[in-house]
């Protein structure tokens, strides 16, 4: 599976690791990402989805079905 919210498509990072002598290193920023179940009211039943955490507290303003059609997911096969 993806490492990626599959709402928002958010996924990892590129960036530089700068130490005290500001050496650079490569490094990866993952997106913050869990697992979780969705009510959904028009299917009557649980969605389980791989979330960010950005995506979560959007989803309580918006709506899972709103969310999901703005992404493009069809909610039948999740």
């Amino acid at each position: 599976m993806p490492r990626h919210c599959q709402l928002t498509g958010k996924k990892a990072n590129r960036a530089f690791a700068i130490s005290h002598s500001h050496r650079r290193t490569k490094k990866l920023q993952e997106a913050n990402l869990q697992e979780k179940r969705v009510w959904w009211p028009e299917g009557k039943r649980w969605v389980k989805l791989r979330l960010s955490t950005k995506a979560i507290k959007t989803l309580e303003v918006k709506g899972i079905q709103a969310m999901a059609k703005q992404a493009g997911i069809n909610l039948e096969r999740c």
